[in-house]
């Protein structure tokens, strides 16, 4: 994997993200988009990038834009990073072969500690 995408309609959620991140030691390799539609036609030209993805957004929601990726079989490794308490949302989220991790909001250092496994193969 090459880089990590943020993909989420509300800027302060990529902020934060980002900050998190920076204070993890990924810095260059950041990328964010608050529109999925841009999002997914950036992603289908990249080789494998770790994906933060946010489920409740306008446009194209977080299950359309997995189906789109999937359409395309994009290898790709998802976090979905949400809002969403849905116990629905989490067994649907395991239906995805590209999710790796489902994560509720908010996103703090504790979390991002125990995403590390993942984080190291974008370095």
């Amino acid at each position: 994997m090459n880089s990590i995408i943020l993909i989420d309609d509300q800027p302060i959620a990529n902020f934060i993200t980002r900050k998190l991140l920076e204070v993890a030691g990924f810095k260059e390799q950041v990328l964010d988009f608050t529109n999925p539609l841009e999002a997914l036609k950036f992603v289908g030209e990249k080789q494998a990038s770790l994906i933060f993805l946010d489920l409740n957004m306008p446009e194209m929601n977080g299950w359309e834009f997995l189906d789109s990726l999937n359409l395309k079989k994009h290898p790709h490794k998802i976090i979905i990073l949400t809002s969403s308490t849905s116990e629905i949302d989490l067994q649907k989220s395991k239906e995805y072969p590209s999710v790796v991790e489902y994560v509720e909001k908010p996103l703090n250092k504790d979390k991002i500690s125990e995403l590390s496994f993942l984080l190291q193969q974008v370095k």
